[in-house]
């Protein structure tokens, strides 16, 4: 069985209702009730530590087989050539042109997208023209020697994986499959999105609270759900406490924020304990209860983990009392 390449959309799996962190995990299983060895998942895309899949996948039972590669260089190197061209006049119109591609390429992975959309010819193509334009931009060599670089070891790493399957950044899996010649794009069809990834998108949104949405809706809705694995229950009153504090209902949101605080176990995703206690943390500063406040920001920095803007809201929290207009 060959290996399987998925594509990985990184912090936008936060806004797709239909490919979101909870879709890739029923995706895996899907993948598994077909046969595929999908239990553990050859990670290539990437060392971000608050990638919404690091939390998801693990609790979905996924184990996470780190593909051995040199991120940190080749990110050096590119920020080395970045810095050399917003120097010059001539450098910063390229990185103009540059940052032009980017922004094309982001409407099109911001539009709606569906697991089976993100493998089309059309979503492949717009990545093969973000990337020609990069090059002409930034030049051959200099301007495109770190993302071959990273591509040449991915590559390399992944050809000793006999089966099973590997997530990739979705604008590298056309460039990596003809050096991946026993690797495959997997066919899709009949796969829908469930139960995960419906619940997983509500807790994005709230995460996430626009002007627009309406709040007794969301609200609502939070309430109604039981929570599972991927989303637990704690989260879904995490959200709920955000939208309470935005609308200033503070008593509200800390009764919220206290019952997931009890509700915190090992087996709940890793960066949840971080994100309930910076923003219990601010509500009990909002509600004028400063050391009380100051010891649960002082509880985030002593997690083993915390998601960096749980951490920076702690620090910026122990600095100056969090207050909101009434």
């Amino acid at each position: 069985m060959p290996l399987i390449l998925l594509p990985d959309l990184g912090d936008l799996l936060r806004l797709h209702p239909q490919f979101n962190a909870g879709t890739v995990a029923e995706l895996l299983h899907w993948l598994a009730g077909q046969g595929v060895p999908a239990r553990e998942l050859q990670w290539a895309s990437g060392p971000d530590p608050d990638h919404p899949l690091r939390d998801a996948l693990p609790a979905a039972g996924v184990t996470l087989r780190e593909v051995p590669f040199r991120w940190a260089e080749a990110e050096a190197d590119h920020g080395q050539l970045l810095t050399f061209l917003s120097q010059y006049p001539q450098g910063r119109e390229r990185l103009r042109e540059a940052k032009r591609a980017e922004q094309a390429f982001a409407a099109v992975l911001t539009a709606p997208l569906t697991p089976q959309r993100a493998l089309s010819r059309e979503v492949q193509d717009a990545a093969q023209t973000y990337h020609a334009a990069l090059r002409a931009a930034l030049g051959e060599g200099p301007g495109t020697r770190w993302r071959a670089r990273r591509l040449e070891e991915t590559a390399a790493a992944l050809r000793g994986v006999a089966e099973g399957v590997a997530l990739l950044p979705l604008d590298d899996l056309h460039d990596l499959l003809p050096h991946l010649p026993a690797a495959r794009l997997p066919d899709l069809t009949g796969f829908l999105p469930g139960e995960l990834s419906r619940v997983r998108a509500l807790a994005d949104r709230a995460w996430q609270l626009r002007e627009e949405d309406d709040v007794g809706t969301l609200l609502a809705a939070l309430e109604r759900e039981a929570g599972n694995r991927v989303t637990p229950r704690a989260e879904l009153d995490a959200a709920a406490a955000g939208v309470y504090l935005a609308v200033g209902e503070l008593e509200r949101a800390r009764s919220l924020l206290e019952r997931a605080a009890h509700a915190l176990s090992d087996n709940l995703p890793r960066s949840l304990p971080g994100l309930v206690l910076a923003r219990l943390g601010q509500v009990r500063d909002a509600l004028g209860e400063r050391e009380l406040a100051m010891r649960t920001y002082r509880g985030v920095l002593a997690l083993p983990y915390a998601p960096e803007v749980a951490r920076h809201t702690a620090q910026e929290g122990l600095r100056t009392p969090f207050q909101v207009e009434r």
